[in-house]
């Protein structure tokens, strides 16, 4: 016997259950992006895989064991998008929207795909929001990213779980003195150092201030901190970005061992984190990136952006209880007819209905069935209220409106003022 099709390990079906919570995310961060001023972009999710090793870096974990990278019949080496912002600063400099310093503010959603151990909230196909600003450099822009997605905590009800990590890790130049100054130091401790962040001392060491492996940050507690090593520059404009936040009332704890997993990451970096996740309490996280540009071909352009995991958000909705009670219920009104003028007749009423009541959820039965069947039909689907449609009904041209939790007894509403009394019950129920 042939074994039964399944998708591929990490990669999951989003049920038609699940759905209503998805798009209730998707729309409230869609409709804070727009009256935040920023616009939709969207890119392909196959890319050459050079772009990745030029702007990730060949030496993070996501492009030496995590990217999804196969020939095609061409030859050409592509890749899976394991992230956004490579695919969206390729698309800027391709089609020029940055050029002459003209500021953008984008955004976009999508699959990504990295070969990770499956686990809660770690997937092989995630899903996330991201936004990516050009040509503005100053700490008020990264305030901004942060101020709306704290605006998006608020909106969503998740604000007391999630806290804000800072850290800045200045320029390339002063980056790169801070790197020279923890190499000297770890390599005095060599021999107290996990395996993992051995090789990352030779390839990667500012990786290891990552470590979940409790000797060696016990080692890091007397490493050198970035903030000695910070030019002058940086210092002004984290302190910017702090003042900023303080302004607007936002807590924030500062981090000196958050320094993200990619390379082109420069002065601010940030994390949303949350302890009702267990060990993936990462939810957003971005920072500046204004070198990245120019090292991938473009014109100096100074950039800054996030990105959100969208599963892991929903599974911390989930997991708090924040789910709005009307994106539970898909139907408002079930229409059951009987008989087929009835259902000729109830076509063309729930038209009308959908002309007159444009956001109401009108589910009309289908399959025809006995008066039993139809009704726990209706139930099932959740509607407040069923319209029924019969003989006696189409003879006085009213329909019975029958409510289906509770909400009051049985009525019989003329066909014309149909649709306003169950403007004023859906709004009531």
């Amino acid at each position: 016997m042939s074994k039964s099709l399944q998708a591929i390990r990490g990669m999951n079906d989003i049920l038609p259950e699940q759905t209503p919570l998805w798009r209730y995310f998707e729309s409230t961060v869609a409709r804070l992006l727009d009256n935040y001023g920023y616009k939709q972009i969207r890119m392909p999710i196959v890319e050459f895989t050079e772009l990745f090793k030029r702007s990730i870096g060949e030496v993070t974990d996501i492009v030496e064991k995590e990217m999804y990278t196969f020939e095609d019949r061409n030859g050409d080496s592509l890749t899976l998008r394991p992230e956004g912002t490579a695919a969206c600063v390729r698309a800027v400099l391709e089609h020029g929207i940055t050029g002459g310093g003209q500021t953008q503010k984008l955004w976009y959603i999508g699959p990504m795909f990295r070969h990770e151990r499956p686990q809660k909230g770690r997937y092989r196909q995630f899903h996330q929001i991201g936004c990516e600003v050009f040509n503005l450099d100053g700490p008020d822009i990264d305030a901004e990213l942060i101020v709306l997605t704290w605006r998006l905590w608020g909106q969503l009800g998740i604000r007391d779980a999630v806290k804000l990590e800072l850290n800045s890790l200045g320029t390339s130049e002063s980056r790169g003195r801070y790197r020279e100054a923890l190499v000297e130091y770890l390599s005095a401790h060599l021999d107290k150092l996990d395996e993992d962040s051995q090789r990352r001392l030779k390839t990667n060491p500012l990786r290891v201030l990552d470590t979940k492996n409790a000797e060696t940050q016990a080692v890091l507690v007397d490493a050198p901190k970035m903030a000695h090593y910070l030019d002058d520059e940086s210092r002004t404009h984290f302190e910017g970005l702090k003042a900023r936040l303080d302004a607007a009332g936002i807590p924030y704890v500062i981090n000196p061992k958050l320094v993200r997993g990619l390379d082109y990451y420069s002065k601010t970096v940030f994390e949303w984190v949350t302890d009702k996740l267990g060990a993936q309490g990462t939810v957003c996280a971005g920072g500046r990136y204004d070198g990245l540009v120019e090292q991938m071909g473009g014109k100096p352009t100074t950039g800054v952006g996030f990105a959100m995991g969208i599963e892991r958000l929903i599974l911390l909705l989930e997991t708090l209880e924040q789910i709005p009670e009307e994106i539970s219920r898909q139907v408002d009104v079930y229409l059951c007819a009987f008989g087929e003028a009835a259902e000729l007749a109830g076509l063309a009423l729930s038209e009308q209905l959908r002309d007159q009541l444009p956001n109401l959820r009108l589910q009309v039965n289908a399959g025809a069935g006995s008066f039993k069947s139809q009704f726990k039909k209706a139930d099932k689907s959740g509607a407040l209220y069923a319209l029924i449609l019969g003989d006696d009904e189409l003879a006085q041209q009213v329909v019975s409106v029958k409510p289906l939790r509770g909400q009051g007894e049985q009525q019989s509403i003329a066909f014309d003022a149909l649709a306003a009394h169950l403007a004023t019950c859906i709004v009531q129920g």
